[in-house]
C-alpha cells in the first residue's frame, strides 16, 4: 500500500470507523451516506476481502456500511494499522483500537 492510500485508510478510519465486533470476532465497521459510494468501493480496493453492505434507508438516511472482519481483518488490516502512529494521530481511536484487539485477542 502507498503512502497516500494507508493516510486515506487512517483517516476514514480516525474520522469514520467504529472499532468492535459482535461478541464472537472483531470487526471494523464504516458507514456512511450513500453519496460516498465510491470511497467505498477505495475500501474494498485496499482491503481485498472485505465487505460492503447496503445501500440501506432507516430513518430518513441512506447509507453504506463497509466491514473488515475475520482473515482480513487479521491478516491485511491489523498489521497495516500496527505499523501506522495511530497513537500519536489520534488517543480517542487508538484506546478504542486497542480495546477491540484486547477484548478479542488480537
Amino acid at each position: 500500500m502507498a503512502t497516500f492510500e494507508e493516510g486515506l485508510l487512517l483517516g476514514i478510519l480516525i474520522g469514520e470507523g467504529h472499532f468492535g465486533g459482535d461478541g464472537k470476532q472483531p470487526q471494523i465497521t464504516v458507514r456512511m451516506h450513500t453519496k460516498h459510494e465510491r470511497l467505498f468501493h477505495t475500501l474494498l480496493d485496499l482491503c481485498p476481502g472485505s465487505k460492503l453492505y447496503g445501500p440501506y434507508t432507516h430513518g430518513g438516511r441512506s447509507y453504506y456500511q463497509w466491514m473488515a472482519r475475520g482473515e482480513v481483518l487479521r491478516q491485511q488490516l491489523i498489521p497495516r494499522l500496527d505499523a501506522l502512529p495511530l497513537e500519536s494521530v489520534d488517543t480517542h481511536v487508538y484506546e478504542r483500537y486497542t480495546d477491540m484487539k484486547q477484548r478479542y485477542g488480537l
